[in-house]
């Protein structure tokens, strides 16, 4: 598959410029509970871009492995950076990739602690007509195959989740902590109080980590919701290929 760390020089120039899109997997490294692996979120978007990248069209860039995880950090091994690094971080990155000629980027993001930070950086891209990038995340290709899978309100090392990375990486997965992830987690994100969300950390509302139903998880309901999510993908790089870079930038109002 076309993957730039593996180009040497002279050929990254060729494979970008018969690429016409780039893909660039931004995640987290940070507590999934006691059955996941820490690597969850970039283990998922890695996955997703390279399976995107199956011919010359698309060019899989490396993949940004730490994000924006500061409710996480009371759990040994999470590790995070400022939105303000990581947006920095993810828009040099694009704006190196577009002094060589590639401009439509879709960053294939596993982590929602780094959502606001990346619709910034594709906000100030798109302003300065150096490059378009909108973010797609994984989940949100999948709601209406994860709700016909799960019973759960999902959130975090929950059904879908265990599933995706047990179908991605068995040997990181321990099934026999499922359930204390659990019996010890919560069944929805946050704490509120009279409408108030007072679960600023995740040790707030859940002592494992965990937030969901992940007993309910499967290798095999977790290769369903790869498919489906690599197929939107694989949909959105062709609808991006296709769009002319002058049509992805702002419009004047008329």
């Amino acid at each position: 598959m076309p993957t730039l760390a593996t180009k040497s020089s002279p050929d990254s120039a060729e494979a970008i410029e018969r690429a016409e899109v780039a893909v660039l997997p931004t995640g987290s490294t940070e507590q999934h509970g006691p059955a996941l692996p820490l690597g969850m979120d970039h283990y998922a978007a890695r996955a997703f871009a390279q399976e995107a990248a199956t011919d010359d069209a698309v060019l899989a860039l490396p993949t940004i492995p730490v994000g924006v995880s500061p409710h996480h950090m009371q759990f040994d091994g999470s590790l995070t950076v400022s939105p303000e690094t990581f947006a920095a971080y993810v828009r040099e990155t694009i704006e190196s990739l577009a002094t060589h000629g590639l401009r439509k980027v879709i960053v294939v993001n596993g982590h929602g602690g780094n959502i606001d930070a990346l619709s910034q950086v594709a906000r100030e891209l798109r302003a300065s007509e150096t490059a378009y990038a909108p973010t797609w995340n994984w989940w949100d290709a999948v709601e209406d195959l994860a709700d016909d899978l799960f019973d759960e309100a999902g959130g975090h090392a929950d059904a879908a989740e265990s599933s995706l990375v047990w179908h991605l990486h068995e040997e990181y997965v321990d099934p026999d902590a499922l359930e204390a992830a659990e019996a010890d987690g919560a069944d929805a994100w946050g704490e509120r109080v009279h409408g108030a969300n007072v679960g600023f950390d995740t040790i707030d509302f859940t002592e494992s980590g965990a937030v969901g139903k992940p007993t309910q998880a499967s290798p095999e309901k977790g290769e369903q919701l790869f498919d489906e999510a690599a197929t939107a993908l694989s949909a959105l790089a062709d609808w991006l290929a296709e769009r002319p870079i002058d049509d992805c930038w702002q419009r004047a109002h008329k």
